[in-house]
């Protein structure tokens, strides 16, 4: 069904004293314990809302301490997801029951109450707390265009915790024009490279690291082998419980993983997230196995289900040569001793230097940037997000303030 709504999303910063602190961390999980029971009642096919929140709604309240309204929004995040692996899997898409791990939560209207004196009033397992919202002291900061203009509605948002920080993404929606509905070339798109270094580098320049899911998958192979030669029950068992929790752990860190990717593609405000095409990935990095294909598909399926969550698309665009082209859309140089380093790449051409996996990401983005422009599906995207700003093969580099140059990412 069209969306008739164009939506947005402010991050801003909550002032957060201790006591409340301790509250929203409690909230946040009885959250994911009260989405993951919707999960486990209505796995692998109840994919409406009403009939899960009827099956899950009596445990989630009477085993989490969330309230009502909580309790009824968890349901429905979870047949979201159950709905999203069902059309990944109608699509001949591997799926894995979902997992609610990402330290956030959902509110809604009858949750979160939003003043006009900058504060915010939260729902919690105990009383609400109210914090500060906390904006720029400069009243260009963008989220005043969404704050202070009665056209932007609040709907539904979600409160997060970074690195002892909490942080709310308001959304906020208003009405599509005819004239916006017939002329969407105005998103943007997240570039995401896949590696075995580095998991995973997005265009906006974020690593995500992918030595120790690397490290401990030797260390399994050679604990394997010796379990092998053993030969006896016992180390059967034992190997079977080690790749089991092997198992757990990896997806555990894809979902991390995952939960960044999309999150950095909301801050951008970014409406589709671009992969490379998978297809022989494993033949084609240094490196590869059967298990980083493994890897990267259940990573990319994680991304899918939760970006679609947010209204965000996921494409594929051609893999070839994205790490020997120079993202430069004034140069697009492509040459086999671009890249003479693993992790570095320096045009031979216009003598560009930066991240090897960084350039692969803007090239990965810049495709989808050009496949939106041709394609029949018509994607809508007309630029990459990057650290400082977008790029666009029409218009080049444009900063989002001031005018700084793009400085190189260096990993």
């Amino acid at each position: 069904m069209t969306d008739d709504y164009i939506r947005r999303t402010a991050i801003t910063r909550l002032a957060v004293e201790e006591q409340q602190h301790q509250l929203l961390e409690r909230t946040v999980t009885a959250w994911k314990r009260g989405c993951q029971l919707a999960v486990e009642n209505g796995w692998p096919n109840c994919t409406s809302k009403r009939q899960l929140q009827s099956k899950a709604y009596d445990a989630i309240r009477a085993e989490t301490g969330l309230g009502s309204q909580h309790a009824i929004l968890a349901t429905h995040q979870a047949a979201e997801a159950i709905s999203a692996c069902e059309t990944r899997a109608e699509n001949g898409r591997t799926v894995s029951k979902p997992e609610f791990s990402a330290p956030t939560i959902r509110y809604d209207s009858r949750t979160m109450t939003l003043f006009d004196d900058g504060t915010v009033s939260l729902a919690t397992t105990a009383n609400r707390v109210r914090c500060d919202l906390v904006l720029p002291d400069d009243e260009d900061g963008y989220q005043y265009q969404y704050l202070d203009d009665d056209e932007w509605e609040v709907t539904e948002s979600t409160l997060t915790i970074r690195d002892g920080e909490w942080y709310l993404h308001l959304g906020f929606r208003r009405p599509q024009s005819s004239v916006e509905d017939a002329s969407a070339e105005n998103g943007t798109v997240l570039g995401v490279d896949l590696g075995i270094e580095q998991l995973a580098v997005t265009s906006t320049g974020q690593f995500y690291s992918g030595r120790e899911l690397k490290h401990r998958r030797e260390e399994i192979r050679e604990r394997h082998q010796r379990l092998q030669e053993a030969g006896t029950r016992s180390a059967y068992r034992t190997a079977k419980q080690m790749r089991t929790r092997n198992r757990r752990r990896t997806m555990h860190d894809l979902h991390r993983v995952a939960n960044g990717i999309v999150e950095e593609a909301r801050e951008h405000q970014c409406t589709t997230i671009a992969f490379e095409d998978l297809t022989g990935i494993a033949d084609r990095l240094p490196g590869g196995t059967l298990f980083h294909q493994w890897a990267f598909d259940q990573l990319v399926d994680c991304v899918e289900y939760k970006a679609e969550l947010h209204g965000i698309s996921v494409c594929a665009v051609d893999p070839r040569n994205t790490s020997r082209q120079c993202s430069r859309t004034d140069c697009d140089h492509v040459a086999e001793s671009n890249r003479r380093q693993r992790d570095r790449f320096h045009c031979q051409a216009c003598g560009y230097e930066v991240h090897a996996d960084y350039n692969a990401a803007k090239n990965i983005g810049l495709r989808a940037v050009r496949c939106g422009h041709t394609s029949s599906r018509r994607t809508g995207v007309s630029q990459c997000a990057l650290k400082s700003g977008t790029v666009s093969p029409e218009e080049g580099f444009r900063p989002d303030s001031d005018e700084r140059a793009e400085a190189p990412v260096h990993g």
